[in-house]
């Protein structure tokens, strides 16, 4: 009789460890340039004047709740199964747009946390970083100061254990193409430099640790900032960092749409031991841009573009003038 109470005690033992502990096989890492995510409060703090009901665009609570509606349907169904993991985003402008997007269904259903520091971008807007509680544990993050002689968002270090691995999460948006591209050039290459010299520091701390780079970089993965001072290469190749969109973009897709032409604008970048080894490793070897035709805007020539919210002051009533990026990851 003993030896059997004390079998029955292992077995609860045993169950108990297996379902507090399982081990995850998948996950999902989605990042979206959302444009212009504001809510309709007036921040003295920053320009934000332009996304208010009194303004020229006319921003007010039934649009923000619309287009919360209509993030949060992407997001939610970029990964078939459930709700993606790890969301990297940016143009928000603080921390409650992110709140209220993770409070707003479906994206409710997944309990998702905020990560998000106020950068000094002179329009507000910032990067963050939503992930499901319970499937990631959050264990430091960071601003990364980006300094190209102005006001621009910071890079958002977040490090973190999902499952069993330990990832460093790295999301940007770096400045923008105002000006023509030659000149705005040297903004973006601080802005690899700046990531660059952390994700160095990391590698030569661990050469195996586990990096996804994810953003709005504002450049294609052959433009100098990515080919170069970042040198994230084709997956196919040899080097520390691999750009996972470099594929797509050479088959001419693209996550943004300027005058008819796909531009690979939305990056997705990884250390070698995402890419292949063991642990999370990335499905296939491949970032993808998640487009569906209800995200689409389709001209009178039939060209297809994302569904933007404004155009200028007109208001169009679509989602966001990128499309998502993704990839999943698989256990190895």
């Amino acid at each position: 009789m003993k030896s059997k109470l004390i079998l029955l005690a292992l077995l609860v033992l045993i169950l108990g460890a297996c379902k507090q502990d399982p081990l995850k096989k998948q996950a999902t890492v989605v990042f979206y340039n959302v444009e212009n995510l504001f809510d309709t409060i007036n921040d003295p703090a920053i320009n934000d004047e332009e996304f208010l009901p009194e303004a020229e665009k006319k921003w007010n609570s039934e649009r923000y709740a619309k287009k919360l509606a209509d993030l949060s349907r992407v997001l939610g169904a970029v990964s078939l199964e459930e709700l993606p993991e790890i969301i990297g985003l940016c143009e928000v402008e603080n921390r409650q747009v992110v709140e209220d997007l993770a409070a707003t269904a479906p994206l409710a259903q997944g309990n998702y946390q905020t990560v998000h520091i106020d950068s000094p971008d002179k329009r507000g807007i910032d990067v963050a970083l939503l992930f499901r509680k319970g499937e990631f544990k959050l264990i430091h993050h960071e601003a990364l100061l980006v300094d190209p002689g102005f006001e621009t968002r910071d890079i958002l270090h977040v490090y973190g254990k999902l499952g069993k691995d330990k990832i460093h999460l790295f999301v940007n948006h770096w400045p923008s193409r105002w000006g023509g591209l030659a000149k705005s050039q040297p903004n973006r290459l601080v802005a690899a430099e700046t990531l660059k010299t952390k994700v160095d520091e990391l590698l030569a701390d661990d050469p195996k640790a586990k990096i996804i780079i994810m953003g709005d970089m504002n450049d294609e993965p052959d433009n100098k900032s990515l080919a170069e001072a970042l040198n994230a290469q084709a997956p196919n190749s040899k080097a520390e960092l691999y750009n996972l969109m470099i594929p797509l973009d050479e088959q001419h897709k693209g996550s943004y749409n300027y005058r008819g032409n796909w531009n690979m604008l939305d990056n997705l970048v990884v250390s070698a031991s995402v890419l292949r080894g063991k642990g999370f490793v990335v499905t296939d070897q491949l970032g993808q841009v998640f487009q569906q035709e209800w995200m689409e805007y389709r001209n009178k020539k039939g060209q297809v573009s994302p569904n933007r919210t404004y155009g200028g002051p007109n208001y169009y009533g679509g989602i966001s003038d990128h499309f998502p990026v993704y990839l999943q990851l698989n256990w190895q």
